[in-house]
């Protein structure tokens, strides 16, 4: 398994003395001596959790989705108390392992995401009596604004998408440019990737070749 770690201080004060790291760093070190795992990659941020924007945070996830990488925290009380950590673990669908209780990992995360469904379907219910409320009441359905408006999401739907595929591009195009400038042919590159274990854009391993990484190059060059 490969994991990448992160660590998290609340102040300067704390990271500089080592005040807090120290524990963290150690809770992660016994998990290790007793798991089989390769640490490639760690990230330490000195700042609070009230913060939503964390940047290395944000380094961290972008790495394990790169590599279908776990992310390794020292303790579950930072995804109970953090909004922001639970949000954007959400969002990601990174797999991680807090040292403290490492079988309380993504069942927690699905706990969450069933809540946030369960209130969609309800959403959707409501809606859809209220469509046939209407309805009972002669209300026309399916009007031209109606499929304008279909139309219209139709175009989000897709804008949503090359978005998605621009974002991983900038950050693909950010490990094969270092081995551009090295002299590695496409083909190389490809190679290197999937024994790297880097995930496509389709969440797969192993499966780079010289045209896919040609495409992520033309994509980040227009």
């Amino acid at each position: 398994m490969k994991f990448i770690t992160y660590y998290r201080v609340s102040t300067v004060k704390q990271g500089l003395s080592g005040l807090g790291l120290e524990a963290q760093e150690r809770a992660i070190k016994d998990y290790l001596s007793f798991n089989k795992g390769e640490v490639i990659g760690s990230f330490t941020e000195i700042e609070s959790g009230k913060k939503n924007d964390r940047e290395e945070l944000m380094k961290a996830l972008k790495m394990c989705r790169q590599y279908n990488a776990t992310l390794l925290i020292s303790k579950l009380d930072r995804l109970s108390r953090d909004v922001s950590f639970i949000s954007s673990l959400m969002k990601s669908e990174v797999k991680f392992i807090a040292t403290d209780n490492p079988n309380v990992n993504e069942l927690t995360i699905h706990i969450l995401s069933a809540l946030a469904q369960h209130e969609r379907e309800m959403t959707s219910k409501r809606t859809k009596e209220a469509l046939a409320r209407a309805k009972e009441r002669g209300v026309k359905l399916g009007s031209p604004q109606n499929l304008r408006n279909r139309d219209k999401g139709t175009r989000v739907s897709s804008e949503v998408r090359s978005a998605k595929a621009d974002v991983f591009a900038k950050d693909t195009y950010e490990i094969i440019k270092p081995l551009l400038d090295s002299g590695y042919s496409l083909n190389n590159i490809a190679k290197e990737f999937n024994k790297r274990g880097l995930l496509t854009a389709r969440g797969k391993t192993g499966s780079w070749t010289a045209r896919s990484i040609k495409n992520i190059i033309e994509r980040v060059s227009q």
